[in-house]
């Protein structure tokens, strides 16, 4: 293998393992602001403001990524969301 594959093949398993997941949550016409931010707060481990300011950009913009990492970790964060009845997917 040339030197030039080596650092290809280092570089595409670097850019495979840094691709991370992100929890996305969609805009709705039922729940309240209070309830997103508490519910960020609880199963995203976000701080107060960083709630308010995901629930102003999901309301405003449609939709926001509330969380990013492993797939092991969102899974059960989304699945959270989705059973509080938020609208959430991991993208």
């Amino acid at each position: 293998m040339s030197v030039q594959e080596e650092v290809l093949e280092k570089l595409l398993t670097q850019t495979e393992e840094s691709q991370q997941n992100e929890i996305v949550v969609f805009n709705d016409d039922v729940n309240t602001f209070d309830f997103v931010i508490d519910m960020l707060i609880d199963a995203c481990d976000h701080d107060p403001l960083q709630a308010e300011q995901c629930t102003m950009l999901i309301h405003y913009k449609g939709k926001c990524a509330v969380k990013t990492g492993d797939y092991e970790d969102l899974e059960p964060r989304c699945s959270a969301l989705l059973q509080a009845g938020l609208s959430a997917e991991i993208q």
